[in-house]
Parts: structure tokens; C-alpha cells; sequence
């Protein structure tokens, strides 16, 4: 599917508070338009099966190729995308896991959140993400 025209996004300059460590804006502002509420993600291929079991890079990629996949789907890419939510079985593990996402966030990442849990719906998987985007 052709992407029409990319969402208006900005990246809001916070002064006061320090730079981000890792691949997000504190604070992102968009354009009213059509908004794209993506589900919890797992690092799972079109068959359901887990792909990278114990390596949270892999599962990270995996994930960030099936929100790819929703982007798409629903008219946009990963520009359009304002917010995430990454839940993670493993904190220790977050250069491994912003490495993987600076190769898809290039530029004016969206506003972000992680956070540890104790567990996921599939005990083998390491990572879970939501998203939020706003298309034109």
C-alpha cells in the first residue's frame, strides 16, 4: 500500500529536562488526524512462531517488523508514529534493545515508555510493544 502524505509530527524540545539515553522524545506533538492504535506485539513470525527465543535483539527486531507490517496496513509507517509502550521481561537488556530501535527510528523518535514485568501472555517471549500514531 502507497503512504499517502507523512503525519505533521514534532518533536518538542524540552528545556530543563536532560536528553534521552536511548531512542525516544520526551514529548511529541501531531496534527489531528486519523489515529492508529497499535495492540501488544510479540516478537512472532506470520506462522505464530516465536522468533529469537532467549535473544532480546532478535525479538526486538521481530517486533519492530511486525509493527512495520501494521504500519503498513493501515495506510503509514513507523514516521507516523507518536508514541510506544515497551514492556520487557529484562531492564538489564536496554542498550541491546535501543541499538536494535535506533535502525528503525532514524529520526524524531516517538515518545516512549518501558518498563519491566514479570511476565508476558507467551513465557517465551522477552518483549512486548504497543503504539500509537496519528496518519494524515
Amino acid at each position: 500500500m502507497t503512504k499517502p502524505q507523512s503525519a505533521p509530527k514534532q518533536v518538542v524540545e524540552v528545556s530543563g529536562l536532560p536528553k534521552p539515553r536511548g531512542v525516544w522524545s520526551v514529548a511529541v506533538t501531531a496534527t489531528p488526524g486519523r489515529l492508529v492504535f497499535v495492540s501488544g506485539l510479540l516478537s512472532k513470525d506470520s506462522d505464530g512462531e516465536v522468533v529469537g527465543i532467549g535473544d532480546m535483539a532478535a525479538q526486538m527486531e521481530q517486533v519492530l517488523k511486525n509493527l512495520e507490517l501494521a504500519m503498513q496496513s493501515a495506510g503509514g509507517t513507523l514516521d507516523d508514529i507518536v508514541r510506544v509502550d515497551l514492556y520487557t521481561r529484562d531492564i538489564s537488556k536496554f542498550a541491546e534493545i535501543h541499538a536494535v530501535r535506533a535502525r528503525y527510528f532514524k529520526k524524531d523518535p516517538p515518545a516512549s515508555t518501558m518498563v519491566e514485568v514479570s511476565a508476558l501472555t507467551d513465557p517465551r517471549c522477552l518483549i512486548e510493544l504497543t503504539a500509537i500514531a496519528v496518519l494524515p
